[in-house]
């Protein structure tokens, strides 16, 4: 496995590259080993606090940890404070996002859109595609991706 290939999935999941705040702290180690996976790479955050990601090949069987710089952790929080700022918006009103339910050891993913504007780490409103007028609230991840952490 090219573990190149890992780097570059770990950045796009955390939204941030190797050594800035949110992204892996260091690359791969190189001295890894791993059989090429032959389907797309499963991520998702791992541990109570969101400081690794999990990076698994579910076909080969091989799975992986890889730290994450905590200071822009995505992992959801309880809910917004009041007062609490957050920076520029990075998903819009009426953008297509994927969004993630995870739970201890399962991720699912489903379509949306965002009913309202929502910068990295903000609770939002989110319509679920193919439910109606469903509405739910979900916290921004990255762009293009909003989530809910179940206990």
């Amino acid at each position: 496995m090219d573990l190149s290939i890992i780097d570059r999935a770990v950045a796009d999941f955390t939204g941030a590259g190797v050594g800035q705040p949110g992204g892996a702290k260091l690359p791969v180690d190189r001295r890894l080993r791993l059989t090429a996976c032959p389907a797309a790479l499963d991520l998702q955050w791992f541990g109570r606090e969101g400081r690794s990601v999990q990076v698994a090949c579910p076909a080969v069987g091989w799975r992986i940890y890889v730290a994450v710089d905590g200071t822009a952790n995505t992992a959801p929080s309880p809910g917004n404070r009041p007062g609490e700022q957050f920076g520029e918006p990075i998903v819009k009103r009426g953008e297509n996002v994927s969004i993630l339910v995870r739970g201890k050891g399962f991720t699912l993913t489903r379509q949306g859109a965002a009913v309202e504007d929502g910068a990295q780490g903000e609770w939002i409103r989110v319509n679920v595609e193919g439910k109606g007028r469903e509405t739910m609230r979900a916290q921004v991840i990255q762009p293009g991706k909003v989530g809910i952490d179940l206990p």
